[in-house]
């Protein structure tokens, strides 16, 4: 018979073991930077019990990460902020597909990944629009409320634009693809080309202000850096609103492309249970308002309203209706058309 010594050594030894067992956790790599998002967190802590350990990075680092992790992975839950990241992680294989009534009935079939018979492998979970902006001294509204007039010779010597490799600009060329078929986008990407005032160069913010400056008349940016000049207390920045008009492109054809903020549940994720849990969660009306204010963005979930000061002064516009993932699935031929027709 053990020893009453040896009893108490086995049962202080259990006592952690069963601790740590019991432990709910949750490891989340993102994308996202917010401050609002750790209130976003903090509520989904305190309503479940569920501890999240996050790990930081952009897009391409937690990419990265990942595929150098492979099945040793601890990462539960992937969050992105580009329909073109996204896909490329389904591509290499990074996500499991998730079958969940919450999400399948709150996320619309346009915002997820295609559902191949065991569920979708991500979820988007905010919206923002890819717009025109224009210098109103230089440019009528007229003549840049379609995407296809970047290309119209009328605009020579007007555009600027961020590298055409980053991911927003190719998921905005990938839907134009879908929507002109490939010939008719590589023509229309030379097009550009031929109309740009300079080389690309810089972030979205900085096509505003060349537009704004004079430097350039027609540029092209994402709602929610529009946004954060809009709400920004810095004169400078309200004078760089006030040099500008906004288009949201093709509302009498297929409507304006949008994008997404996106998440999925990790290949490899050791708490599945907890990753299905917080993905239903992000989708939940509280979570919602959190996740895309966080960024100056939309819902996804159609029945949620935003209260941002900025958004609601852009008003109601029409957006395309083609699968985000579809978008993600011509980013490579559209790789292939920028080099073919010289744009950096």
């Amino acid at each position: 018979m053990p020893s009453l010594r040896a009893l108490a050594a086995a049962t202080a030894l259990a006592l952690p073991l069963a601790a740590a067992a019991q432990e709910q956790v949750l490891n989340l790599y993102s994308a996202r930077h917010y401050q609002t998002d750790e209130a976003l967190y903090a509520n989904f802590t305190k309503a479940t019990g569920i501890k999240i350990n996050r790990i930081d990075a952009d897009d391409a680092g937690i990419l990265a990460r990942l595929k150098s992790e492979g099945a040793s992975s601890p990462a539960d839950v992937i969050l992105l902020v580009d329909a073109a990241r996204l896909w490329r992680g389904e591509a290499d294989g990074l996500f499991q597909p998730l079958k969940s009534a919450v999400l399948e009935q709150r996320i619309p079939v346009t915002l997820r990944s295609e559902d191949k018979g065991q569920g979708s492998a991500w979820f988007g979970f905010s919206t923002r629009a890819r717009v025109i902006v224009y210098n109103k001294l230089g440019v009528k509204r007229d003549d840049v409320d379609t995407y296809e007039e970047l290309a119209d010779p009328k605009n020579k010597g007007k555009v600027c634009t961020r590298s055409g490799s980053h991911p927003y600009n190719l998921s905005l060329f990938g839907a134009v693809t879908q929507h002109l078929g490939e010939a008719a986008a590589e023509k229309w990407l030379k097009g550009i080309v031929d109309n740009m005032a300079r080389a690309p160069k810089g972030g979205d913010t900085d096509q505003i202000k060349a537009v704004a400056s004079g430097e350039c008349q027609i540029g092209l940016t994402n709602t929610y850096y529009l946004a954060r000049l809009m709400r920004s207390s810095n004169p400078d920045d309200r004078a760089v609103v006030e040099k500008i008009g906004v288009v949201f492109p093709n509302q009498s054809t297929w409507g304006t492309h949008v994008n997404i903020a996106g998440a999925g549940m990790a290949k490899n994720a050791p708490h599945r249970a907890a990753a299905q849990q917080f993905l239903e969660y992000l989708a939940s009306d509280q979570a919602q308002i959190y996740f895309a204010d966080g960024n100056n963005e939309w819902p996804a979930v159609a029945s949620v309203r935003s209260n941002n000061p900025a958004l609601a002064a852009m008003g109601d516009f029409r957006t395309e209706t083609i699968p985000v993932s579809v978008i993600g699935m011509n980013q490579s031929k559209v790789q292939q058309m920028l080099d073919r027709v010289g744009y950096k």
